[in-house]
């Protein structure tokens, strides 16, 4: 099977997958290929929160020409995975000089489908781009064509449990992943000081208590195949909710607007995860560290694509609240605007390049000792 995932999360989604007990784990650019029985389709749907699919390839052939494609498709017997009374799609990735049209690929792959129902049963399924039976992904590179199914359905971003947003939502993939790649494990307090809609709180309340990502979300595309196991689908299922554990830290988020308090909470009540997190209406600048011991903080802040605000004195007022203010914390935080990062006043101790949707973004760590770093230093110096 194949995962595919957002760039730079290829390496957290490789550990997903080693935990999850997939086997012969490779690689590749935006996607990790690995294989697994049909119970591990679903469980790597239901647990994996990087990935945004779970591709089932089910054929490989090379085509230069478009009779070539049209044959190579005609060749898989489509009948194993519908039958004529059923709809299906087809998704068409291309990296590929001798077929350059997405649409024209769809089309032609489309007409070798239909074309061999029509043949064998003098019926055609029907084609429905919203909610089809079968979701088929032809993917070519140069003139080598992958044709796999998507056991996913809609990307796996929409877990299910989001349904108010702000102006600029980080997607739910996005913000999972820069959870883990900061490391984040459920053993200290949280914040997300601008949180938004809620994303990172509930992404962060979610691995903290091992819930599985998808837990929330109402389908995936595999429940209309042909050898769906409900039965077995149950099982994994349950089998993931048993590994769930207990939390004894806090979730925090602010947000100096009451709509988006408003849609945070709505959101968290929908994930059924109130107990773990509390969220207000501050402006994090008028605010201070109000937790004992470690804090981990992670945050999208406005990039100024949507806002209009002052870039300059926004990223230096957060600079100076982290560093006044929030003392023995990790700050994370994700921006589109590399300028503004001049502004922090602040040395990050980690850059991390990732994409925001097509924008190329830098996650950031800023480490905020317990005292400053300097007097550390010079306390040892004078003893």
């Amino acid at each position: 099977m194949v995962a595919k995932t957002l760039f730079g999360f290829e390496e957290i989604l490789e550990k997903e997958l080693q935990q999850l007990g997939a086997q012969n784990i490779e690689i590749g650019t935006r996607m990790v290929s690995f294989y697994g029985d049909k119970g591990f389709m679903y469980k790597a749907n239901l647990a994996l929160r990087t990935a945004i699919k779970i591709l089932k390839p089910i054929k490989q052939f090379k085509a230069s020409s478009e009779n070539a494609l049209y044959d190579g498709i005609q060749s898989i017997d489509w009948s194993q995975y519908m039958n004529e009374h059923q709809s299906f799609v087809v998704d068409v990735t291309l990296h590929s000089e001798t077929f350059t049209h997405s649409q024209f690929v769809a089309l032609k792959s489309k007409d070798a489908i239909v074309d061999q129902f029509r043949d064998n049963t003098g019926k055609r399924p029907d084609i429905d781009k919203d909610f089809p039976d079968l979701r088929i992904n032809v993917h070519i590179d140069r003139e080598t064509v992958n044709v796999a199914l998507d056991s996913s359905g809609d990307s796996l971003h929409h877990r299910g449990y989001r349904t108010a947003t702000n102006m600029a939502p980080i997607n739910e993939v996005l913000a999972a992943g820069i959870l883990l790649l900061s490391g984040w494990d459920g053993t200290t307090d949280f914040l997300d000081p601008m949180c938004g809609s809620g994303t990172f709180l509930v992404e962060a309340a979610m691995i903290a208590c091992k819930i599985p990502a998808n837990v929330n979300r109402k389908e995936f595309a595999f429940e209309r195949w042909k050898d769906w196991d409900n039965e077995l689908f149950d099982k994994i299922l349950d089998s993931l909710l048993s590994k769930t554990r207990e939390f004894h830290h806090r979730i925090i988020g602010y947000d100096k607007a009451p709509s988006a308090v408003m849609k945070a909470k709505d959101n968290v009540r929908n994930a059924n995860l109130e107990e773990y997190i509390t969220i207000s209406n501050e402006n994090f600048f008028d605010t201070e560290k109000n937790t004992e011991g470690p804090l981990q903080m992670v945050f999208n802040p406005p990039y100024g694509e949507r806002l209009d605000i002052d870039l300059e004195r926004f990223y230096r007022e957060m600079g100076d609240t982290m560093k006044q203010k929030y003392p023995n914390t990790n700050a994370w935080f994700i921006t589109g605007n590399l300028e503004a990062l001049k502004f922090v006043g602040l040395k990050p101790s980690r850059k991390i390049k990732l994409f925001n949707g097509k924008l190329e973004s830098r996650l950031v760590k800023y480490e905020m000792y317990a005292g400053s770093k300097r007097t550390k230093f010079q306390n040892r110096d004078t003893e």
